[in-house]
């Protein structure tokens, strides 16, 4: 069993909270309120948070070196000057359709990303999967309602996503050089009828295990790469939407109270911080590579 010490990162709570990423170098964990259109960030050696007020709605980033990140919207992909705050286009993604945004994102070891977009109100089938690298985008899977969980093996010959709408964990076999798939996807791991909640974002360590983020269970499951789930750990928020490892044995876990009517705020008073998992064994992290673009 998995035990680990539960207490808050952030006192800010975020209406969709997503995508935190830490950034090892800079030991700074990003993560984005989709809705409130914020890049939030914390600095664990001031112990400082700062927020960033971000045009359109952002999801999820990567970092292309110590002074340039990428950052996906609604309408694409951004390289964002630090030391300037400049917004750089890179590539457009979806930029006609203004009734989509983006979602879920993970850069694959070769530095390529996956990129997932779905409707602004989850409209069936209204969203994909893309693939970038060196610019370059190809659209991976389509007819996707809600794009999560990618995320991908450490040799990087495996990749992760699901359309939390199906209940299904998919995987399948890609191209260690470049991230992209060499075969068709098939079910690494399908709910139980009585599953509460939904798949949401993931991540994978060093192990080459999942750690999910169950939406509407308060909760973050452990699946083995054989397609198990070993382990839930539960949290204090009842919708987390996605894991990062912070550093050893440690990990974040953002929140939201998107949908929430008054008494399932009171109910659920912290939804929308951030979790911080600290954990009393071993856990071999992996973190972000840096993208190519």
């Amino acid at each position: 069993m998995i035990n680990a010490s539960v207490s808050f990162l952030s006192k800010t709570p975020c209406e969709l909270g997503e995508g935190p990423f830490y950034c090892e170098r800079r030991e700074t964990l990003y993560w984005f309120d989709i809705v409130g259109r914020k890049r939030h960030a914390f600095d664990f050696k001031s112990r400082l948070e700062t927020h960033q007020s971000i045009p359109e709605m952002a999801s999820a980033m990567a970092v292309i070196d110590e002074r340039h990140d990428l950052v996906f919207t609604e309408s694409g992909l951004w390289r964002l000057e630090l030391g300037t705050g400049c917004w750089i286009p890179v590539c457009n993604i979806e930029v006609d359709d203004d009734k989509t945004r983006s979602n879920d994102a993970r850069v694959h070891p070769s530095g390529a990303m996956w990129l997932g977009t779905m409707g602004k109100s989850a409209e069936t089938g209204a969203g994909a999967i893309y693939h970038y690298r060196a610019g370059t985008v190809t659209k991976l899977f389509s007819d996707i309602t809600i794009p999560n969980a990618i995320c991908f093996s450490p040799a990087g010959d495996i990749a992760y996503f699901t359309d939390t709408k199906t209940g299904k964990l998919m995987r399948v076999s890609v191209n260690v050089d470049d991230g992209l798939p060499v075969d068709k996807p098939e079910v690494h791991f399908a709910q139980p009828e009585d599953d509460v909640g939904g798949i949401d974002g993931a991540v994978c360590d060093r192990d080459g295990r999942v750690w999910n983020a169950r939406w509407g269970a308060a909760c973050v499951d452990v699946y083995t790469p054989e397609g198990k789930r070993t382990e839930s750990i539960e949290l204090p928020v009842s919708q987390p939407s996605c894991p990062a490892f912070v550093g050893a044995n440690r990990m974040a876990v953002t929140s939201a109270f998107e949908g929430m009517d008054a008494t399932a705020r009171n109910a659920d008073s912290d939804a929308g911080r951030v979790v911080l998992l600290d954990f009393e064994i071993p856990i071999k992290p992996r973190f972000e590579p840096r993208v190519v673009i």
